[in-house]
Formats: structure tokens, sequence, C-alpha cells
């Protein structure tokens, strides 16, 4: 199985948990679900940087430690998320932490492990189930101020929920997590997608200068105090394209994390990707997340 549907398995695996586990409502309660399967979960202040959690092991008894270090409620709550995958992942056990001991994990999608990437997709569909995300995105507008409300309705980061966000919005959106003057990751949805002639920001890619994330990035007590700021740009200068696209650079500073994260939205584009109507897609939403039992 090649990485993409491993991925979409991890996802998938994580939806039907909590359909299976009747949990029908934002936020999901990661600490509920450890304790039904006596999993002791404690907080770790001296995590060294880079770590965001451990899953402990002692014979058939597991632990789960999360980093501190980082304030960000929501990135702890992935964090924990992230270990839940490595422990409900058929495979992940026996094959990261087969005898007692400890697995540090690197969750939020910055590693290439293949086990950690699927860990990453469990926790961001366990914390933000498709049905249940799309649902309270129908009720704001496209852009950041989606991303911010959505991350304060499922208790998630606003980098976790920005790439959910790109996932499954219906808007032309692009988000680019940033370092400086360099591209960590970015995300496309969709519909951004359907433009002609895109080329994808690799991680390590310069970021353009006559963009608004280059002056922001070039003042880092802008990112530090987690500032804000927006400007209209051209599409192509991001990620070009065969025709110019007018497109809103949104950009905020990540605080202490020390990144910035950038959106893109494309307004006037339109939807090239869905084919039914807002009606229909609520009942077709409401009938796939009908729960099998409850606990």
């Amino acid at each position: 199985m090649n990485l993409a549907s491993r991925l979409k398995r991890a996802q998938t695996q994580a939806e039907q948990f909590l359909r299976d586990e009747g949990i029908t409502k934002l936020p999901v309660d990661v600490m509920q679900i450890a304790e039904g399967r006596g999993i002791l979960v404690q907080g770790k202040p001296d995590t060294a940087p880079g770590v965001s959690g451990m899953l402990v092991r002692a014979g058939d008894e597991f632990g789960i430690l999360y980093a501190t270090d980082i304030k960000s409620p929501g990135f702890q709550r992935f964090s924990i998320a992230h270990e839940l995958g490595h422990y409900l992942l058929e495979g992940h056990v026996d094959h990261i932490l087969p005898k007692n001991g400890e697995h540090v994990s690197q969750a939020g999608f910055t590693s290439a492990d293949p086990f950690e990437l699927e860990a990453d997709h469990f926790a961001a569909s366990l914390l933000m189930p498709s049905t249940l995300f799309q649902a309270e995105l129908r009720k704001v507008e496209d852009g950041l101020e989606a991303i911010e409300t959505l991350s304060r309705e499922c208790m998630t980061s606003l980098t976790a929920t920005a790439i959910r966000y790109a996932e499954l919005t219906r808007a032309a959106a692009a988000v680019i997590v940033t370092t400086g003057q360099h591209v960590d990751y970015c995300r496309l949805s969709d519909n951004i997608k359907s433009l002609k002639g895109l080329h994808w920001l690799k991680k390590g890619t310069a970021v353009p200068t006559q963009t608004e994330t280059a002056r922001f990035n070039a003042s880092p007590n802008l990112i530090a105090r987690a500032e804000r700021s927006a400007a209209e740009i051209d599409l192509r200068t991001w990620l070009g394209g065969d025709r110019r696209v007018n497109a809103l650079e949104e950009v905020i500073g990540l605080g202490t994390y020390g990144r910035t994260l950038t959106v893109l939205t494309c307004p006037g584009i339109e939807d090239e990707v869905y084919g039914y109507d807002d009606d229909d897609d609520d009942e077709r939403l409401n009938e796939s997340w009908t729960p099998r039992f409850r606990r």
C-alpha cells in the first residue's frame, strides 16, 4: 500500500472510531478516550525541543506523555491524539514499541516517517471529523476567519486546523507555514488545484520576496506577538499559474512556535469540484455520520 492510501486509511479509521464510540459533538474529548482505555495521560514539562509527546509501555499497560513547552492547548490535544493514533492504529504498537519503554513522537506533520504521518492524519480526523468540521465551516466566511473559528470549536491549533481546512473547504484556498524566509509546508484545497499551471511549494522553498509574508517575517517581533496582516496579491506570485488570479493573503504569527501561517483565498473562482447543492450535501453528510452505537 502506498503512503497516500495509508494516510487515507488512517483518517477513515479515526472517523469510524468516533462513529463506533457514538461521539457526535465537538470538541472531541481525547482525555476521556484515553481514560476509557486505561491509558494514563500526563504533561511532561522537560520534554526535549521538537518532541511533541511519548507513548509509554510497561507490559500491557500504556501511558501518554505530552509536551508542555508549547503552551497551546490545541497543540497539546493534537499531541495526545497523535499518541492515541499510535495506540489504536493496527500495527503501530508492534512497530514502534514492541517491548517495554517509550516511543518519542514529533507530531504536527513535520516528520517524514510514515508511521508518524499516519498518526498525524489519525489525530487530525479524530479531533476534526469531516462531517462535524464541514457543518461548522458552512457557518463562517472563508479564509483565516474560518480557520480561527474552527480552531476554537475543535480546540485545535491554528496549523492543524488550517491543514484540515485546506482538505475540506470548497473555497479556492492554500495554507502555507513558513519559518523566516523559507516554506515549511503547503496545503492546497481541491478547488485551487483546478487552476492550471500551479507549482507545488516544497519544503525549503524561498518565500517570494513580493509577498506580505516575506515582509511580515522580516520582523520576528511580529511573529512572537502573534500579530497579523493582510494584502491583495496575484496568486501567481506564490503558486504560478497560467493566468492572473486575485487572491487575499492573510498572515498571522504563531507566537512562541516561531512560525507564520499564511492563508491564500481566491474569491470569485467558480466551484469546479462539487456539483451538489448545500441542502443535498447537508443531508448526505448527516446520513454518513449516524453512529452505530453508543458507549
